[in-house]
């Protein structure tokens, strides 16, 4: 059972007061927490408690500290950057968020403790302009009456921790987040051997996205009040069909990830997300009298600016009672076209702007177009176009008034561009590592692996398929390519 102590801390001639140490956490998380305040790196930090210094993994109980003590910590702080006294800047010299902003990426986040599955989601969602500008302009006046304090907690943690990502060089330590995202969703509270266990990626990803949809949501009705929905939301059109009696129906869902199902008929991602739109349910058939099989085929109906893919790669295995994986290489583009995927409607609406998108690379490429003079300044932009038309985009509103819309208006082609991917290493989703590798604006892709962001080649993303023990794609997302016309 764990407690709560709340201490001071004594460092050179500062004493800070009222820090709280949650017990059932590591003692790394409370000197993260120092770090935070200090300045001195948890691996400088000399902390005297009864026995000796305080061990990153300790155990609280054991160690015998007292609510209301006074520790003593001594460590030197990093070296804090000084304004420059003469004309020539080195970039060493200027303040931590300008480095930043020249560095080109962002920081990377500490590891409190298998919390890696928590870092590599914060890293691919913030990788997303639009979620963070909707996060900046969320207030607690703005939201929805529906929105629970935990929520509203969590968003704040968010938009706190993005900010504080692209304002660092160095890694930034998550503690208020974590702990409010385990308030929000107590499962990732889970302790082994009174460590926190390593979580599902995935659900992270869900529930945090969740968590963001209903309080990003203005406190209106209308559907273009839903800034998650307009970012990741995809429309889906089934035909429920049973062959035994005959009954056919339709429906229509939203969701915020496509699925690809892994088989040993499966190579690439285009055949695994074709198997992700079909399946069978067993439902009561009123023809019938009683359950029966239905086949449900799904088409995408509109298209997000950010098309998020789930790599099902994992089974909850009976006979170890864990969540085993499927190791299989399924190979994904850098850029994926989804156009066969998407509905009859849809399709129509995307077929204009589709011509002038090849039409436009034909002229790159010197070649005859289809299209006439009139049309020459077609322009090739990317999902950063305004969003004001509908929930759930731009151009999918163009779509929905018919192809050849106003002149300055922003169409989707069914095209997409790969920005991020989740990876999992390991052979159970409950364990293992997971890194996030994220496009840049700039073009470069980055590798954060927890603390340490590295520069990658881009002809590396895409050997991330599986097939082995390495690093293999479990969470991917695309930004549409648009056309203005």
């Amino acid at each position: 059972m764990g407690f709560i102590l709340t201490v001071s801390v004594k460092w050179q001639k500062k004493v800070f007061e009222g820090i709280e140490i949650d017990s059932t956490l590591p003692p790394y998380v409370f000197k993260a927490q120092l770090y935070d305040l200090t300045g001195v790196p948890p691996e400088r930090q000399k902390i005297m408690v009864k026995g000796g210094l305080l061990k990153d993994d300790g155990d609280w109980s054991a160690i015998g500290v007292k609510d209301g003590q006074k520790l003593m910590m001594m460590g030197t702080a990093d070296e804090i950057v000084k304004a420059p006294e003469k004309a020539i800047v080195f970039a060493e010299d200027l303040p931590e968020e300008e480095q930043a902003t020249n560095l080109g990426y962002s920081a990377g986040l500490v590891n409190l403790g298998n919390t890696c599955y928590m870092n590599s989601t914060v890293q691919c969602l913030k990788s997303v302009p639009e979620l963070k500008s909707a996060l900046s302009n969320y207030s607690l006046a703005g939201r929805s009456n529906d929105v629970d304090q935990t929520s509203h907690m969590l968003t704040v943690a968010t938009r706190e921790l993005f900010g504080d990502l692209d304002r660092s060089v160095n890694a930034v330590s998550p503690t208020q987040f974590w702990m409010v995202l385990r308030k929000k969703f107590p499962q990732f509270s889970q302790l082994q051997n009174g460590m926190h266990m390593q979580q599902d990626a995935e659900e992270c990803w869900t529930q945090l996205l969740y968590t963001l949809s209903q309080s990003l949501k203005a406190p209106t009705s209308s559907e273009d009040s839903d800034a998650v929905k307009a970012l990741f939301g995809v429309n889906l059109r089934s035909r429920i069909h049973c062959q035994e009696s005959g009954e056919e129906s339709s429906e229509t869902e939203s969701v915020y990830a496509l699925k690809c199902h892994i088989s040993h008929e499966v190579n690439h991602l285009h055949e695994g997300l074709k198997h992700g739109l079909k399946g069978e349910l067993e439902k009561t058939s009123p023809a019938l009298g009683r359950t029966a099989i239905y086949l449900k085929e799904s088409l995408i109906d509109s298209l997000p600016r950010y098309l998020t893919v789930q790599f099902v790669r994992f089974f909850w295995k009976r006979e170890t009672n864990q969540k085993a994986k499927i190791l299989r290489k399924v190979d994904y583009p850098l850029e994926l076209d989804i156009f066969d995927l998407c509905s009859e409607d849809l399709r129509k609406k995307l077929e204009a702007p589709r011509q002038k998108l090849r039409d436009e690379e034909g002229k790159k490429l010197g070649l005859q177009t289809k299209s006439s003079s009139k049309d020459s300044d077609v322009k090739m932009t990317d999902a950063e176009a305004p969003s004001n038309e509908s929930g759930e985009s731009s151009s999918t509103a163009a779509h929905q008034e018919g192809a050849s819309s106003s002149e300055k208006g922003t169409h989707m082609t069914g095209i997409y561009d790969l920005v991020s991917v989740l990876t999992h290493k390991g052979r159970s989703a409950d364990s293992g590592h997971y890194v996030a590798w994220v496009k840049q604006e700039s073009g470069k892709w980055i590798q954060y692996d927890d603390s340490y962001p590295s520069i990658q080649r881009e002809e590396d993303i895409t050997k991330l398929s599986g097939g082995g023990d390495w690093h293999m794609a479990y969470i991917i997302m695309y930004k549409a390519r648009f056309v203005s016309m």
